[in-house]
């Protein structure tokens, strides 16, 4: 059975369990709002830890921490201040941070629970009380100072979005990126029949296919680091307007430049603190990067499970790694597993993209936007989902699939396309009366020209060589 202690905070008594670290506040959000039984993503904590640590490293450099003003610090509570900060900074105290994310929309709730942690942390570890009623170290005087939730929430946000796609998102369409481009050149000899619409068409190589993929993935790159671009700038410092109000001027600057050192990511203070803290433009701008890479992976992943398709009623061109069994009823079927997780989980961070497009356009009235929980969580959800999804596929789809040459191959001289060829010697309409011919009687395309008379067999050779017709030709 669970034991409570009495807390307090200016609304009166609240019972909060006997050995939490966090107090009155979170407890309060707790009860308020029991709707999913989601936490706030432990990365969005661990970011919510960086920002506090950069707001008390400014303000103890500021000497505002330990200045005249009400309650000052002594040097060994400020250190206290920043060592609690680092340990949620470090994924400590994970189990403190219950409250869910369908919460106030400014994420206020999340943001006392932080400075309650973090503040009783800090008294512990400088060997006092931490249950006292009068805090030594405060959570709104000390862990908040010069700070509101409307410009720290936002900010811990953006912090833990660039560092999820530079640390997880970025590596691995990084390591996607060089098994295609290694594949591309692997299978650069053999040949296939290209396809349009779903029907036959000319002929290309494997590895222009598995090339195209790769540029695929390559632009994909270039839209993660976007989207990174997106969040740099950061809120901190607007406190609860964008005015500025009860912190120092240099606050904001002097916050970033610590989390960038810290980060290794180059945040910057916002340009204008009003835009800052009203909008969430940036977080949209950076999920739209965000359904884009998802779209290409989607595309990408169902382009593999087709061309793996069969095994000998299908396409059959790629033999994909056996994962699972398929069925429960048909022995010995295996299906496309890792494409279909792909698909899904692509599916899913598209839908995500209404989500923040609708909270960023209807979220934000005036001086904020009331719906930045839900943003962090969902877009911090679809970096996880592409991040963790393109590394399983890599290991258990990539890395094992090879190409079925002969099968590629074997399509290519059946298909009535190879006309397409034809056409600079001896008209589209010739060649389209050839390529009718040829389906009618069920003939390929070189032995109804042969058996017509169409070309010398020279000629012939040379316009329907499959591999000539995988490149451009100057003297077509």
């Amino acid at each position: 059975m669970t034991e409570f202690r009495t807390e307090k905070d200016s609304m009166g008594e609240v019972q909060v369990p006997k050995d939490a670290y966090y107090s009155a506040q979170t407890q309060r959000a707790v009860e308020n709002f029991p709707v999913s039984g989601w936490r706030l993503p432990p990365a969005l904590i661990r970011a919510m830890g960086w920002v506090k640590y950069a707001c008390a490293t400014a303000n103890r450099d500021l000497g505002k921490l330990t200045g005249t003003g009400k309650n000052p610090l002594q040097d060994d509570q400020v250190e206290a201040l920043l060592q609690a900060a680092c340990e949620v900074a470090d994924g400590g105290l994970a189990d403190q941070f219950p409250i869910d994310v369908f919460q106030t929309g400014s994420g206020t709730s999340s943001n006392m629970n932080v400075n309650e942690v973090i503040s009783n942390r800090a008294i512990e570890i400088t060997g006092g009380d931490r249950f006292l009623k009068d805090k030594p170290i405060h959570p709104n005087d000390h862990v908040n100072m010069g700070q509101s939730t409307n410009d720290t929430f936002p900010t811990a946000i953006h912090v833990a979005v660039a560092l999820e796609v530079k640390n997880s998102l970025i590596p691995a369409l990084q390591s996607l990126h060089t098994q295609l481009v290694e594949k591309a050149a692997a299978w650069d000899k053999i040949i296939k029949i290209g396809r349009t619409h779903l029907m036959d068409a000319t002929p290309l190589r494997l590895g222009q296919e598995f090339g195209g993929f790769a540029r695929q993935i390559e632009l994909s790159l270039g839209r993660a680091s976007r989207a990174l671009e997106a969040v740099l700038e950061l809120p901190v410092g607007g406190t609860a307007v964008g005015s500025g109000i009860n912190t120092h001027p240099e606050f904001g600057g002097r916050v970033a430049a610590v989390l960038a050192q810290k980060t290794k990511v180059p945040f910057v203070e916002a340009a204008n603190h009003f835009e800052a803290n009203a909008n969430r433009d940036g977080l949209v701008e950076c999920h739209g990067e965000l359904k884009t890479i998802a779209t290409t992976l989607f595309n990408f992943a169902n382009n593999i499970r087709w061309l793996g398709s069969g095994p000998r009623c299908g396409f059959n061109e790629i033999v994909l790694p056996e994962r699972a069994p398929g069925s429960s009823i048909m022995p010995g079927k295996v299906n496309p597993v890792m494409c279909e997780s792909m698909m899904q989980l692509t599916a899913r961070v598209i839908g995500n993209d209404q989500c923040i497009t609708t909270s960023g356009a209807a979220g934000g009235n005036f001086q904020l936007n009331i719906m930045m929980p839900v943003m962090g969580q969902t877009t911090l959800e679809s970096i996880q989902l592409l991040s963790n999804g393109v590394n399983a596929f890599i290991e258990f789809c990539m890395q094992g699939l090879t190409p079925n040459a002969e099968s590629c191959e074997a399509a290519v001289e059946q298909s009535l396309s190879m006309s397409t060829s034809l056409n600079p010697l001896i008209g589209y309409e010739m060649a389209a009366k050839i390529t009718k011919e040829a389906f009618a009687e069920r003939k390929t395309v070189r032995q109804v020209c042969i058996e017509n008379e169409v070309l010398s067999e020279e000629q012939l050779k040379e316009a329907l060589d499959p591999f000539r017709m995988t490149e451009p030709q100057a003297d077509g």
